[in-house]
């Protein structure tokens, strides 16, 4: 199990990474927003804690949008007091938010709704991008290697201690966006904090995408079991991605 989780992770982040780096900072913005880790922490759990766990984190995941979202509004309200600053403030506010989810007593369908509503919103408040395919900056070499193993690490460690955190927690923890951070860090060192604000920017969109996702776990895996379940959580986030993208390049 451990190997499948070593082998799997870095390939899905490799290639997010890549992908992002074509096509400018808001598209890997938005491209982050998919499940890439907290996807693969999902089915480990289904694997190794149940199905029952796995549907209880799941919503766990889509109470945790809320906290996904606060992290770049924060984010980009310090962004012109340099990365540090901004960094610090999106990581408390996700642990603010994160803790007060927890007592926010909705059905999933409840949550997923407020999730879209928060979005929206986010979206009028940010930056509007200038140009969804701006150009990138060439990364240093140990840039990939650092986000694979961050994520493998990322995923082998809250796997591990999904039991002493309880389900819902995992799932809210699962979303911490590790990703989009170090895209937005990267890009606010070297561009400024206009190309680091697209890339939350593009978070926010992408996480129409992750609440899909984790709505249709939570809903079908006890029902259906892992292979539909997963199926068509996966067919929901592309299908949702779609439209979130081009919401993106509209805006733009």
């Amino acid at each position: 199990m451990i190997a499948l989780k070593v082998a799997l992770t870095p390939t899905l982040i490799a290639t997010a990474t890549l992908l992002g780096r074509r096509f400018g900072q808001s598209f890997a913005g938005w491209l982050v927003g998919f499940p890439f880790t907290s996807a693969p922490v999902s089915l480990f759990l289904a694997l190794e804690q149940g199905h029952a766990f796995a549907a209880r984190a799941a919503v766990g995941s889509v109470a945790g949008v809320l906290a996904q979202t606060a992290f770049p509004l924060a984010y980009v309200g310090l962004r012109s007091r340099g990365w540090p600053a901004s960094f610090a403030a999106g990581t408390l506010a996700f642990a603010v938010v994160g803790a007060a989810v927890r007592f926010i007593a909705l059905p999933v369908v409840g949550l997923a709704t407020v999730d879209v509503v928060v979005l929206l919103a986010a979206l009028r408040v940010l930056p509007h991008t200038r140009d969804l395919a701006e150009r990138s900056v060439a990364a240093p070499r140990w840039d990939l290697p650092s986000r694979a193993i961050a994520a493998t690490a990322l995923v082998v460690g809250l796997t591990e201690v999904a039991p002493l955190l309880g389900p819902f927690t995992s799932g809210i923890l699962s979303g911490f966006p590790v990703y989009a951070s170090v895209l937005a860090i990267f890009a606010h060192r070297t561009l400024g904090p206009g190309p680091a604000a697209d890339v939350m920017r593009g978070l926010v969109a992408g996480l129409f995408g992750f609440a899909a996702f984790f709505l249709v776990v939570a809903l079908a895996l006890l029902p259906l079991g892992m292979l539909a379940a997963y199926a068509l959580a996966t067919i929901a986030v592309v299908a949702v991605q779609s439209v979130s993208l081009a919401l993106l390049r509209r805006s733009a």
